[in-house]
């Protein structure tokens, strides 16, 4: 049987509390478990600051990968975003854990493709003590993601399309999820 709800929980290195938030168990496929946070999600951020989250979106958890992804729902101007983690440790079916590792991976909206957060990576390599063997997981995962999210590798071109409807109904036509790029930048 499949949950309902999972919980979903990002931690720092140092298993301090980064963010978490309850999900809609959606399904799974070949690229991994869908939870879906509809507009409205109470969340967690920067350890305990309470939040709401303004625009729906899917979160698709991979097995046995160092990221996670975000797919957006308009007007949001990130389409995709995938933080850099530790593989997923599930604790049954209803929560999910992942170790953010600071590297993020976002495709804007009107297709540029940005390698974030590089330099606290270099920062909290020290600081946590990132062994040798998380460095280099991480900057191949972010690498990947990077080349992934423009060149047509799935689930990064389509495929998230219908998880994204079944929690914002207005992103069921592909070419919905394409925005011009905003004036001046």
């Amino acid at each position: 049987m499949n949950p309902e709800i999972v919980q979903v929980v990002f931690l720092k290195y140092d298993g301090k509390p980064h963010r978490s938030y309850p999900a809609r168990y959606l399904g799974r496929d070949r690229s991994g478990t869908w939870l879906g946070v509809a507009a409205g999600t109470p969340a967690r951020v920067d350890g305990d600051r309470e939040t709401v989250r303004e625009e729906p979106y899917v979160l698709l958890v991979p097995k046995r990968a160092w990221w996670t992804a975000m797919f957006n729902a308009a007007p949001r101007r990130t389409q995709v975003y995938c933080d850099v983690t530790t593989p997923a440790t599930w604790t049954g079916e209803s929560e999910v854990t992942v170790v953010d590792l600071d590297l993020d991976v976002r495709r804007r909206r009107w297709g540029v493709i940005e390698r974030l957060d590089v330099d606290e990576f270099a920062e909290h390599r020290i600081t946590y003590g990132y062994p040798d063997e998380v460095v280099e997981e991480a900057t191949a995962a972010s690498l990947w993601l990077e080349t992934a999210l423009g060149d047509g590798t799935e689930p990064f071109a389509s495929e998230f399309l219908p998880w994204l409807a079944q929690v914002n109904p207005q992103q069921v036509n592909p070419a919905a999820g394409v925005d011009p790029a905003p004036a001046g930048g």
